[in-house]
């Protein structure tokens, strides 16, 4: 009787907290993530000296850097990992706040770094993007109001939830970040999806996001020069895009020899936002290949796993995390080979970064917390049971 409730799960009472971690969280995921990570350092090897020698650095100055943020990522990581979805939650409510308002405050204290866009805090040794820490926040904040407005009596979380959406968008609109504006709406609108929105309304806000596109190209130069560089047919050589593209090409499968590529000495953001285009020249499509299936196999599996879920809140904002982590690595590849315009978004885990990393390890530990088994059984089990 106690299988058919609570399921069979590899779990003892009395077992140390890390045995217990070690049985129930998904060791695919995580060892792709290390291997990510791993592969992002070998990258960096090969992008950074040049821009630390324009810089007057070091020459292994950013790999250094990003071995620390790295450390500091699975640090947190490996902690939130343990927490229960409660406490998840409650971190992710926390974190989101903070972020919201330090967010609305960057037009006030935040710089540009002379990138046109207003992202970032400078602390004088580093850089902070409160962007990359509200996503995951934010996905599962949003989570926890939708299933909540699941609940008999509960509270309007739809609603609320959607306007807590809107205003982030037009936060990050006003930086500009459009990419990061189009991250939050695929999130919470994956997650309304699968809280059971109708699709005449996602049909709806498909339209006025398209609307929303047409104002921001007739009235922000900065997203109106990136959409007319993605739709001319010729490409500038001297630009991002043309650098990463011919690197692309020369690259071929198996690339042109270990530190034999030329791009990074011509790409300002080739250890970061183009850190793909390094990867495809020197190592050729092959590595490329191996990085899609590393993402591929974290995506997959978390979904595999959240489907056998119970919980509409752990259902959910696992799917958001897992959705959200799995399109930022598909954006960032899309417009390193000009299937998309240029977003200024990083590669999960690969390009160099501080906050992406540290944001991404939180994220990544939060959807590793939510997807590792506990003693609730599958809902295959539980539908069996009420047939009978």
């Amino acid at each position: 009787m106690t299988e058919m409730v609570y399921g069979t799960v590899p779990l003892r009472d009395g077992d140390p907290i890390l045995p217990r971690w070690w049985r129930t969280i998904d060791k695919w995921s995580l060892s792709c993530v290390l291997v990510l990570f791993g592969i992002g350092l070998l990258l960096g090897l090969a992008a950074s000296p040049p821009l630390a020698a324009r810089n007057g650095l070091a020459p292994f100055h950013y790999v250094e850097r990003q071995i620390f943020f790295g450390g500091l990522a699975f640090v947190a990581m490996a902690v939130t990992t343990m927490m229960s979805p409660r406490l998840v939650r409650r971190l992710a409510v926390v974190g989101f706040g903070l972020a919201f308002l330090a967010l609305a405050a960057l037009p006030i204290a935040g710089t540009d770094f002379g990138k046109g866009a207003v992202r970032w805090y400078s602390l004088g040794f580093a850089s902070v993007q409160p962007s990359e820490f509200l996503k995951p926040g934010f996905v599962v904040t949003a989570a926890w109001m939708l299933a909540a407005s699941q609940d008999p009596g509960g509270p309007p979380g739809k609603r609320i939830s959607f306007g807590l959406t809107l205003a982030i968008v037009m936060l990050l609109a006003m930086q500009p970040d459009f990419g990061q504006a189009c991250l939050i709406l695929f999130g919470w609108g994956v997650m309304y999806f699968v809280a059971g929105a109708p699709v005449t309304l996602l049909v709806g806000l498909a339209g006025a996001v398209t609307l929303a596109g047409t104002l921001a190209y007739s009235n922000s130069e900065h997203f109106a020069r990136r959409i007319d560089g993605f739709l001319s047919a010729d490409v500038d050589p001297t630009t991002q895009l043309g650098y990463a593209a011919n690197a692309i090409q020369e690259g071929g499968f198996f690339g042109v020899g270990i530190g034999e590529g030329q791009v990074k000495w011509s790409l300002p953001d080739a250890h970061t936002d183009f850190i793909i285009a390094v990867a495809a020249e020197e190592y050729g499509l092959l590595l490329v290949l191996v990085i899609l299936a590393l993402y591929a196999t974290i995506v997959v599996r978390s979904l595999i796993r959240l489907m056998r879920e119970r919980d509409p809140f752990i259902r959910l904002a696992g799917t958001g995390l897992a959705c959200t982590f799995g399109v930022q690595a598909m954006i960032n590849m899309g417009v390193a080979v000009r299937l998309l315009p240029a977003k200024g978004m990083t590669l999960p885990f690969v390009s160099y970064g501080g906050s992406s990393l540290i944001a991404g390890g939180i994220a990544v530990g939060m959807l590793l917390a939510l997807t590792r088994v506990r003693p609730q059984g599958e809902i295959g089990d539980i539908l069996i049971t009420r047939q009978r």
